[in-house]
């Protein structure tokens, strides 16, 4: 299935096509470099195809954009499951990069909500303000109305936790993702 989406404010514009299942590629056209290859990351380790455009108020700094890069996001996820039927729900893993080990669990509830346990050892990545993982995740979870939960135990290379933590959200996302027999994965026998 594949899910096309625009969003356009004053302060950014952002494309997209996501489609699930994939090939794990990903065309990114954003000035936002290392959000681009943590993007990548992700898609490839759900098994996701993306295409992303995005532009913004870059010359203030990347928080707009990276935000508004995560509710698209999160509004194309949450379309790709249609009503959750047959979905598994639920996705957890435990993902190294070298020193580093991050804890991703997510539960396709229905109910927005986002733990986000990470110090990094440095206020930057480059150009990049890592407190901006955070409000990509935020965004994400609001849009995508899923439970989401980021847990960092180790880990001093600022680099490697991104990647642990992008890697592992993506291999949530995909175990929560898979279908199984069966109907919604629910008592409530809907997930909203």
């Amino acid at each position: 299935m594949e899910i096309n989406l625009q969003r356009k404010t004053n302060e950014t514009e952002v494309r997209l096509s996501l489609s699930y299942p994939g090939s794990g590629s990903a065309k990114l056209d954003t000035p936002v470099g290392f959000l681009n290859h943590m993007l990548r990351l992700l898609v490839w380790n759900m098994g996701a195809e993306l295409d992303l455009w995005g532009r913004g108020d870059i010359e203030v700094d990347y928080h707009h954009l990276v935000e508004d890069i995560g509710i698209v996001l999160g509004r194309a996820f949450r379309k790709l499951l249609g009503d959750k039927s047959g979905i598994v729900r639920y996705g957890d893993v435990l993902l190294p990069m070298d020193e580093a080990l991050a804890m991703v669990v997510v539960d396709i509830s229905g109910r927005p909500y986002l733990v986000f346990d990470v110090k990094f050892p440095v206020e930057r990545i480059k150009d990049f303000d890592v407190e901006l993982f955070k409000e990509f995740f935020r965004a994400f979870v609001n849009e995508s109305k899923i439970t989401l939960h980021i847990r960092l135990l180790s880990g001093d290379n600022a680099h490697h936790i991104a990647e642990a933590i992008f890697k592992g959200v993506g291999r949530a996302l995909s175990q929560a993702i898979r279908h199984e027999a069966g109907g919604i994965p629910s008592t409530k026998g809907v997930i909203e």
